[in-house]
């Protein structure tokens, strides 16, 4: 048991005050306690072996400060409250609300229900039904939760936590807690009793670690200091030892390395040592009673200002600030994929004041108060500060000095993450339950319910509307009857039962109600439910959607809205992760003006068939050139260096000149540049080696970008290996020769610096910053008036890889003085310790340091597209579907991947938006040009009329938006007319735009069209658009399960989207709104029955039916069919629902369920009713039935059975009529349904107790005239539905009839021969021409998969604005600021190109270049490029000075995200 938290005695508190004042000072002014009592209230203060200030006690002397338990509770209920809160939710509904009061009004006899119990019942089984489906939901989430908050942690217990106090536990959480140890007594008994049952069989494993007392030796603190125990220091992030815990004692089983060697390697370059005492928080004085120690205990236990251990791979419980760990340097490896969706590891920092507690006698040594700030739900920023006071260990008398260090985000273990890499951490909890930042951005998932179901609320009110008229009329007609008087039923009638016309009115409109109750339909919901229930469970089993390479299938979030998928206009697309693999190659490079790598692109291939050339053979052609300068760079790499950590297998940069010039081919001087080039990529990251196999060699680096695993992984490849991140740097294998190197300081990247520096220092001794980011930024970082043709030559380069797709970065250094780096540093610890506004002064700092850099190169890494994403797309455009991508990328590289994957085409005009400045009255001006191109004038006339038109736009313009521009388009005052202008649009890409600005384009489309929106997205920056778009769609890939855990489907590729929507949504839809609508058919014609039997027995409530017939009617007699027909009815085969995709479009045009099919069932209905009963009404009125007997039938029970019989074969033939899917299952669910209500009545008959309706079935099936009218009854009810169904098919025969009928003649039978039901259809499948087989494209390997040949050039006629390119700093490199089409002058395409034309040794009698190819490829391009002014950022960086005002600079520059 953990020790609880107590207050102090006396002489104890005195003691610490005594210590207190020695280090604060014993004088306090009125104004300073004020002061902290404010701060107390702006901030959250933790004391550590402190005893509490006056100010933090409230009257009672308990701590004034109240902390969230960590205790979390996701489940809706308790076993105390289930019934109460699940009927007070369930009784929300209206419908529920309505049959309740029914049933209550039936529970008196005046208002003459036979069987009040028995009329319960429906509502009875509803609610039962609802209440188990939400038990068992909710039973699950409490499993959940209670497995959370159970879960084990390490706890100090044995000491007293000041913090919190356990004094005050409301009445009402005891009796909460005495239930649930009651209910789980009662199941541990359970237990027991079924295992006594069980001869032979031991306990369960989960009671043995329930009751397991052990815990880890390591974890207890030893008295003798010579018996302390040994944390042994893992290297980061790679613990090569593995450790068995026997008795408690960690032993050693592996004798491994603790880091990565190289065979062979000639010198190891030793650091120095550590850097200078920084402070401790430990009091070397203090007096302790070395009672604590580290005990196992529950998440839910642990309380703010508790000290917990965290040891490897295990979850951190709550916010926790980090003391010490097991390395040296204080560092520690968490994986955040639960907390934003990231799968890469993140690097955290302990307390420099901290490390000295390792051990549990070290927490209870340990003085310090945290000040905080409140919790609040940003994962990125955190502020607050350690102080303690200082003590001089050889001096006790002397007063310490107080000391206070800065605590940021790299110093907290947010909840939810899991540590990695690291033997164990010891931390303070600062933030428990619901104040942790996890909880915080856990907001509830919008609740969506689907279009048919909102729509559906409106058609239930008609209902009932006319439910109050037909029992309107009947109370008047039954009160003016009784007023009437002298009529035939005042001789019979031994006077009414409310004693006067009025009240018999009264009377008879509550008895109208009973009787009629089926009109509003109460099962309706239900098996609505029942119906996607089972919906959702054929999309998760659904084997072509399983994605094999990480085991997940199609999983269904939320299983209530698969009709929506039916209904979808408009999709909303992440790129990165999403259309493209998130799996980054390096490919290409440029080093000193020279540029290496082959590669053949999806982009190449676009500018390549735009050209004219033949794809397929120039690709050939590449790849062939491709393998065979791979041989030749793994030969020649071998040659300089047996690298054991080169994989053959999965090098992607293919550069044999590279090799060449590494050597000395192209002299000295380039030679050097290319090692410099490699060092700088293996030095200047945050990436975390990890031994993969000691035989064969291999590492894998772990990174919190996969752009910088590529990076690291190619310098790897080239012979500058990662080995080890050491306690104060960084040990590479250069070419086979140990070195290490000293990280003095990193400087990460965030989406405001768009770079990230790492400041070395060398082997020699020198200090070099080297720094990596886009270009943009680094270019104007760059020393003025040096290097201007190297810079020149980079930006031509790095052009030509942005039109091959490939996302580029820069790559610089700078040379520090001793001096220089000295004051630096102190500006940068300065910064680092502030309080307040700490992340802006160490952005200052940072940006003081990286100027007047050298540039060195620059990268091209590849982002493939993933397997079937251009013929996936294509499909959903040919369904009718609009798809917009919304990016963190830039502009170029969004538009080549709208060209590969087939968004855009070579005919599409672009229009390319972004604004010059931050002005609304520019950004206004520029929209009504756009407007213009279409003839518009942004009017809410032209809104209204795009609202109503769902036709795919004319495939001729395609608009793109940077973020910036976005901004200001998305202000109230624009919104309509930048939302009519993307409506006019095929493809709308909206680049660099954040996840709110994603969420926000959704929500301008959802609600400005009132069309139906899809989201998809991988990664947490695409959380917000999907949830806020109707459905969202999640995909499972690299950067984690944000994405999956946040959507309402969750999918493993982009390709199976396709499946889900044109086949599963379109089923779904159709469905169910077939199945609503026959539902509302049945239940009119049933009681719009008893309405007309009224009219001859004025009103007066009677029934035409046994009452048992009212009451099953929904529940038996009609609802298996019905429920079939929304589960398994099927107009055509997923294949051909693939093959034909213009299908989809009955639903973008939302033509299943209208009001007028709502109304034409209804009116069916009423006609069928019409016949059902006077049918047999002029059967008894002329006819005079009778039995075999003579006995007359002309009683209200036969002529019951003679309409209920009628009336249920019709409804069950009318649902059959409009099935299309006709099976064996249907048929023998039908004839059941049937035969059911004629086996009741045979039963329900034969008893004595039913009165007058005893016997009723014999006599009436034994007379001729039942089974006629029956039979007659039927043929007149369906004939005229039979009929127009005929005329329909035959001659207004909508596309479904037609491709069933095609079906049946065999032009689809190609399909079922390919066994792919992933077929890609032909582009233009008719109505009236033959249908021909499409091509189909198998997925293949990475290296043997098609090329998808994209068109990327926009045309020579773009319109829009022509100032506005790519160039980074919002230019086109021209100076040009108009609108038009000027083609600015391209100087950086006119010169002498002498970077592509100079030989050089290395390529000597060596094929084309690629990168010649492209420019080829440019050069035959050259007219659109340069008027369409897309691609300036050669000319825009060749421009670029570096400026000393770069704040003012960057409100200019146009937002290059170095990451998606």
């Amino acid at each position: 048991m953990r020790a609880f938290s107590k207050r102090r005695n006396g002489a104890e508190k005195a003691t610490d005050n005594d210590g207190q004042k020695g280090g604060h000072g014993s004088d306090q002014s009125d104004d300073s306690e004020t002061t902290e009592v404010d701060e107390l209230q702006s901030q959250r203060t933790i004391f550590a072996n402190q005893p509490l200030p006056s100010y933090a006690l409230d009257e009672d002397g308990s701590p004034a400060q109240s902390f969230s338990r960590n205790k979390i509770r996701t489940a809706k209920y308790t076993p105390l409250i289930f019934i109460p809160k699940n009927l007070w939710l369930q009784f929300h509904n209206v419908a529920n609300v309505y049959f309740l009061f029914v049933t209550i009004l039936s529970i008196f006899p005046i208002f003459g229900a036979s069987n009040p119990a028995l009329g319960s019942v429906p509502l009875i089984v509803i609610l039962l039904i609802t209440a188990i489906k939400d038990a068992i939901e909710d039973y699950r989430r409490t499993v959940l939760d209670n497995e959370l908050n159970n879960t084990l942690v390490h706890l100090l217990i044995g000491w007293e936590n000041g913090n919190v106090t356990d004094d005050h536990i409301s009445l009402w959480r005891r009796i909460k807690k005495a239930t649930s140890r009651g209910l789980r007594y009662l199941v541990k008994q359970y237990k027991k009793q079924k295992q006594k049952d069980r001869k032979g069989k031991g306990r369960q494993d989960g009671e043995n670690d329930l009751e397991r007392t052990q815990t880890r030796a390591s974890i207890y603190t030893i008295n003798s200091i010579s018996e302390s125990i040994q944390m042994t220091p893992v290297g980061s992030p790679n613990s090569n030892k593995r450790f068995s815990y026997v008795d408690g004692v960690p032993t050693e089983v592996s004798d491994r390395p603790r880091h990565l060697e190289v065979p062979g390697s000639e010198q190891h370059v030793k650091l120095k040592p550590p850097s200078a005492f920084r402070g401790s928080v430990l009091d070397p004085h203090r007096q302790t009673p070395g009672t604590a120690r580290f005990k196992k205990d529950y998440w839910k236990n642990v309380r703010v200002g508790d000290f917990v251990r965290i040891y490897n791979d295990e979850e951190i419980p709550a916010d926790i600030i980090i003391l010490s760990t097991s390395d040296a340097d204080g560092a520690c490896y968490v994986e955040t994929k639960n907390l934003d969706g990231e799968t890469n590891l993140k690097v955290r920092h302990a307390l420099h004041c901290g490390r000295g507690v390792r051990h549990a006698r070290d927490c209870e040594a340990a003085v310090f108060s945290v000040h905080s700030e409140l919790p609040h739900a940003n994962l990125y920023r955190y502020n607050g500060v350690v102080k303690w006071i200082e003590r001089d260990p050889k001096a006790p008398e002397k007063e310490g000095t107080p000391m206070e260090e800065a605590v940021t985000i790299n110093n907290l273990l947010l909840r939810g993450c899991t540590l990695r890499n690291t033997e164990w951490i010891i931390g303070v909890v600062a933030f428990t339950g619901d104040e942790t930042k996890i909880m915080m951005n856990a907001g509830i998932t919008p609740s969506k319910r689907s279009r048919i179901t909102r729509e559906l609320n409106w058609n239930v009110i008609i209902n009932f509307m006319i439910l109050l008229v037909m029992c309107l009329v009947s109370g008047i007609i039954q009160g003016l009857t009784w007023a009437k008087g002298n009529e035939s039923l005042n001789y019979f009638e031994f006077g009414s039962i409310a004693g006067s016309p009025p009240i018999d009115g009264i009377v008879t409109f509550w008895t109208a109600l009973i009787l009629f109750q089926n009109l509003v339909p109460i099962s309706l919901y239900i098996s609505i439910e029942i119906v996607k229930l089972a919906q959702a469970y054929f999309i998760y089993s659904d084997v072509l959607m399983y994605y094999d390479k990480i085991d997940y299938p199609c999983t269904p979030k939320s299983w209530n809205i698969s009709d929506d998928l039916g209904q979808i206009e408009y999709i909303f697309s992440d790129k990165t992760g999403t259309l493209t693999q998130n799996v980054m190659e390096f490919k290409k490079c440029t080093i000193n003006g020279i540029p290496y790598g082959e590669a053949y692109t999806e982009a190449q291939a676009g500018m390549d068939k735009r050209a004219g050339i033949d794809v397929e053979t120039e690709g050939a052609k590449a790849r062939a050139q491709i393998a065979k300068d791979r041989v030749t760079m793994l030969r020649e790499l071998r040659e300089i260096n047996d690298n054991p950590y080169l994989d053959d297998d999965i090098l992607t940069f293919v550069a044999p000149d590279f090799v060449a010039d590494l050597r000395g081919a192209s002299g000295e001087d380039q030679a050097k540049a290319n090692s410099n080039f490699m060092l700088a990529l293996a030095l200047c990251h945050t990436v975390l080696p990890e031994k993969l196999s000691d035989e064969p060699l291999r590492i894998e680096f772990k990174s919190q970008s996969p752009d910088e695993a590529a990076l690291v992984a190619t310098a790897r490849d080239c012979g500058f290996t990662l080995l080890e991140r050491t306690s104060r740097g960084i040990r590479l294998s250069i070419q086979g020769r140990e070195v290490e190197f000293e990280v003095l300081n990193t400087l990460e990247f965030n989406s405001s610096r768009k770079r990230m520096s790492a400041v070395i220092r060398m082997p020699d001794g020198k200090i070099v910053l080297f720094c990596k980011g886009a270009d943009s930024i680094i270019y104007s970082r760059l020393a003025p008036g040096q290097q201007a043709e190297l810079r020149a030559q980079t930006a031509e380069h790095l052009e030509v890889f942005a039109r091959e797709g490939l996302r580029t970065l820069c790559i610089a250094q700078k040379e520090l003085t001793e001096e220089e780096y000295r004051a630096w540093n102190r500006e940068h610890e300065h910064a680092a310790s502030a309080v307040h506004n700490r992340e802006e002064k160490l952005e200052v700092v940072a940006d003081a340091m990286e100027r007047d850099l050298i540039l060195l190169g620059g990268t091209a890494i590849e982002d493939r597209l993933q397997d079937g994403v251009p013929d996936t797309i294509a499909l959903l455009a040919e369904a009718g579907i609009k798809l917009w991508v919304l990016t963190g990328d830039k502009v170029e590289t969004a538009i080549n991947i709208g060209f590969s994957c087939n968004l855009l085409n070579n005919s599409m005009d672009l229009i390319l938006v972004k604004v010059e400045d931050d002005s609304s009255d520019n950004a206004a001006k520029q929209l009504d040009e756009y407007l213009q191109i279409f003839g518009l004038n942004g009017t809410p006339e032209e809104l209204e009329h795009a609202r109503k038109d769902h036709n795919p736009p004319t495939p001729t313009h395609a608009l793109v938006i940077d973020g910036e521009a976005l901004k200001l388009f998305l202000e109230a005052e624009l919104r309509m007319k930048f939302l009519l202008l993307c409506k006019q649009c095929k493809a709308v890409l909206c680049c660099r735009v954040s996840p709110s600005q994603k969420a926000a384009v959704v929500q301008m489309v959802k609600k400005g069209l009132d069309v139906m929106t899809l989201s998809i997205g991988d990664g947490a920056n695409d959380v917000a658009m999907i949830q806020e778009a109707d459905v969202g769609v999640g995909i499972a890939g690299e950067e984690g399960r944000a994405a999956v855990m946040s959507s309402d489907y969750a999918i493993g590729q982009f390709r199976f989207l396709s499946r889900l929507v044109l086949v599963h949504g379109r089923w779904s839809y159709r469905r169910l709104a077939e199945m609503v609508a026959n539902f509302f058919y049945k239940n009119i014609v049933w009681t719009v029955a008893l309405f007309w039997y009224q009219l001859y027995n004025s009103f007066d409530g009677s029934y035409l039916f046994e009452y048992t017939y009212i009451l099953l009617y929904n529940l038996a007699f009609t609802s298996l069919p019905i429920i079939l027909m929304g589960i398994l009815d099927q107009d055509v085969s997923d294949k051909v629902s693939l093959a034909v995709p213009q299908l989809y479009r009955r639903g973008i045009l939302r033509q299943e369920w209208t009001q007028v099919k709502f109304w034409i069932y209804m009116i069916d209905g009423v006609y069928q009713s019409v016949m059902c009963f006077y049918m047999t009404y002029f059967l008894f009125a002329d006819g005079d039935p009778a039995t075999q007997d003579g006995l007359d039938l002309a009683g209200r029970e036969q002529m019951g059975v003679y309409v209920a019989c009628s009336a249920i074969v019709v409804v069950n033939a009318y649902i059959m009529i409009n099935q299309y899917r006709w099976d064996w299952l249907f048929a023998l669910i039908l004839v059941i349904s049937i035969l059911l209500i004629w086996i009741w009545t045979l039963i329900f008959s034969a008893f004595r107790s039913t009165n007058d309706f005893h016997t009723t079935a014999l006599h009436v099936y034994g007379a001729l005239s039942f089974w006629a009218g029956t039979f007659l009854t039927v043929v007149v009810c369906l004939l005229p539905r039979f009929a127009s169904k005929v005329v329909q098919k035959l001659f207004f025969p909508l596309d479904v009839d037609i491709v069933r009928e095609q079906v049946r003649m065999g032009k689809f039978d190609y399909l079922d021969a390919s066994n792919n039901a992933t077929i890609t259809p032909s582009s233009h499948t008719s109505t009236e021409e033959e249908v021909k087989p499409p091509q189909v494209h198998e997925y293949l390997q990475e290296d043997e998969r098609p090329i998808y040949p994209p068109s990327v050039a926009p045309t020579s006629t773009t319109a829009g604005k022509r100032g506005s390119g790519n160039g980074s700093d919002g230019t086109d490199g021209s100076g040009y600021q108009g609108t038009g089409t000027f083609t600015p002058h391209r100087f950086s395409m006119d010169r002498g190109r002498t970077s592509f034309d100079r030989t050089r040794p290395s390529m000597d009698g060596r094929p084309r270049h690629s990168i010649d190819r492209v420019r080829m490829s440019m050069d035959r391009a050259r007219p659109s490029f340069e008027q369409t002014n897309d691609f300036t950022t050669a000319a825009m960086l060749a421009r670029i000075e570096c400026s000393h005002t770069y704040p003012k600079r960057m409100s200019q520059m146009s937002q290059v995200q170095y990451h998606e």
